[in-house]
């Protein structure tokens, strides 16, 4: 799981609140080499785009059928300014398939 496996979900599951499928990416890497850590965010963005566009995420999780959808980082370290900055860019790419992102710490 993690950044360490770009092809690999970390965590799926639906909030009982509201309904919304939450694809987790688990993020326990530090920010010391910042070009580093946003490649691997960037594969598994586009990982997580992927199992989406492709409907993988609908044989694998039905329950995901007609909901709204969000991935979430949940990252061990602070995120910096240029993370920050490239959440917001991958969030607009996100909307554009209906998919929300949030980031939380630990």
């Amino acid at each position: 799981m993690s950044l360490d496996n770009s092809e690999v979900v970390d965590a799926i599951g639906t909030e009982a609140r509201d309904g919304t499928v939450v694809l987790s990416i688990i993020d326990g890497w530090d920010w010391d080499d910042e070009q580093r850590h946003l490649r691997a965010l960037q594969d598994k963005f586009n990982a997580y785009f992927g199992f989406v566009e492709s409907k993988q995420i609908y044989e694998v999780y039905p329950e995901a059928d007609g909901k709204p959808l969000r991935i979430d980082i949940i990252s061990r370290f602070p995120i910096p300014q240029r993370g920050l900055a490239f959440l917001e860019k991958v969030s607009a790419v996100a909307a554009q398939l209906n998919i929300a992102v949030a980031h939380r710490g630990l």
